[in-house]
């Protein structure tokens, strides 16, 4: 009894010195990256709070009311208590199962059956009792519980990295929904300055037509204007309206705090604060600085760990079960002396033939890992694309705001010498008109072109990561068991 007692242990020690994990240790692709440069300079751009480089009351208000209600958030936040969850199965998977059970029975036995044995017992009747703690363990020899554990730990991380990346996407979705708003308010306002001015032309030349003092093609001309500035004070209008309501929805209002709700108009869009410009260079630690990244390559992490899971379906599963209890005829005698028992046993299974299932699964895995390292690289090459690009806008437009300062600037000049001619009888109304048509299609312009800047700005701010970085995010720790 001895021997065989110390059999099984040396033979359960021998399994456990020599368990390995199947399928290959995670390593970082090597990918060519282009020039890098650390810039001190970018800092600005990287807050924790990025929207505070505006220094907008408003916006902060707005994007705090996001952080707290916009319903992405929300979904990305259940799907990380889900998917913990999902994690904390797979770790209880390392874990034997033990469980409790009894039962009681009482039968009456056929003298024409099977059970029925004469002389064997006092009567017919039979009646026991059991209480039991049995136990099963799965043995993981071959990495197959491991590796899953590993594939949901990096699971767990990519959807938390996922839940950064619908923050950051949410905050600067909210920043652009606002300076459309002080946009479309700016624009809105030029459009309806431009339109009394238009209806007092129009009041003007009609009288001068009812009087014969301006043929009918002035007048009809002049009229045209004015329904022309008045169908864009229109659309400008039904513009605001729908940005408003496009805001509530990202700010999480509920529908009747959507109708009632009124935008601040305290700050005009061309007083809004622009950052100072960006450097050239991106900075050495952009992959550090967007959650994107992270969540790719976690999703390639754990295509990695599947490989060595799927792997381990080719060789044979261990179990050891065993377990202690109590059998009774009597309730009451059922915990007394005599009346316990133990079992152990171990037991082993080994595939011979599944019609090609685990060929297939390891198949699928394979070319699930081919697809998240594919993946893996484009987010790396989009990273540096949408920087490259935001740098670049970021830089254009301030050319391009300028430029329209300073035409509406000579427009505006233009417009008052106009106005001094016609005043003096130099130039007629429809010269003037013309004058003032270029002023407004100007400014428009001009208004466009802040908010293009504005919306370069945040750009930037979102290619960069904003305030987010990788370091805050607990990596899956680095395997450094023998692999096979």
């Amino acid at each position: 009894m001895r021997n065989l007692r110390n059999g099984r242990c040396t033979l359960i020690t021998l399994l456990l010195a020599t368990a390995c994990e199947m399928g290959p240790d995670y390593r970082r692709p090597d990918i060519l990256m282009p020039d890098l440069s650390a810039k001190e300079e970018i800092a600005e751009f990287v807050a924790e709070k990025w929207w505070g480089v505006f220094a907008d009351s408003t916006l902060n208000y707005l994007e705090e009311l996001a952080l707290k209600h916009n319903a992405d958030l929300k979904t990305a936040v259940a799907n990380i208590a889900e998917v913990r969850a999902a994690s904390e199965v797979s770790e209880a998977e390392h874990w034997p199962t033990v469980s409790l059970s009894g039962e009681g029975m009482a039968a009456f036995v056929s003298t024409r059956g099977k059970a029925y044995v004469p002389g064997g017992s006092k009567g017919r009747n039979s009646i026991g009792y059991a209480a039991s703690v049995p136990m099963i363990y799965e043995v993981d020899f071959f990495g197959k519980y491991s590796r899953g554990d590993e594939a949901a730990r990096a699971v767990l991380l990519s959807t938390r990295a996922a839940k950064e990346c619908v923050l950051l996407s949410v905050s600067a979705e909210v920043a652009k929904a606002y300076f459309l708003l002080r946009a479309l308010e700016a624009k809105l306002a030029i459009a309806r300055r431009t339109l009394n001015t238009r209806q007092e032309s129009l009041r003007m030349y009609k009288s001068r037509f009812l009087n014969g003092y301006c043929t009918e093609l002035d007048y009809l001309r002049i009229d045209s204007d004015m329904l022309s500035v008045k169908a864009t004070v229109a659309n400008l209008e039904s513009e605001l309206a729908k940005a408003e309501t496009s805001l509530s929805l990202l700010i999480g209002t509920n529908p009747r705090e959507m109708v009632q709700r009124t935008t601040a108009k305290e700050k005009a869009i061309e007083k809004l604060r622009i950052p100072p410009a960006a450097p050239k260079g991106i900075p050495s630690d952009i992959l550090m600085r967007r959650p994107d990244v992270l969540q790719a390559e976690c999703q390639l992490i754990a295509a990695n760990a599947r490989i060595g899971e799927a792997r381990a379906a080719y060789f044979p599963t261990i179990s050891l079960t065993g377990g202690f209890g109590f059998e009774s005829n009597s309730l009451g005698q059922l915990f007394n002396t005599g009346s316990d028992g133990w079992s152990f046993g171990y037991g082993l299974h080994l595939p011979i033939f599944n019609a090609g299932r685990i060929a297939a699964m390891n198949a699928a895995v394979d070319a699930r890992h081919k697809k998240m390292l594919t993946a893996y690289e484009k987010t790396i090459q989009m990273a540096f694309k949408e920087t490259l690009d935001a740098l670049v806008a970021n830089r254009k437009n301030r050319e391009i705001v300028a430029a329209r300062s300073r035409q509406v600037n000579a427009l505006k000049r233009g417009y008052q010498i106009a106005w001094k001619q016609k005043e003096s009888g130099l130039i007629g109304l429809l010269d003037l008109l013309d004058v003032e048509r270029g002023l407004l299609a100007a400014e428009m312009e001009l208004t466009m072109a802040l908010q293009m800047q504005l919306n370069a700005t945040v750009d930037l701010c979102k290619a960069l990561g904003g305030g987010w970085n990788a370091l805050k995010m607990n990596k899956p720790p680095s395997k450094s068991k023998k692999a096979m």
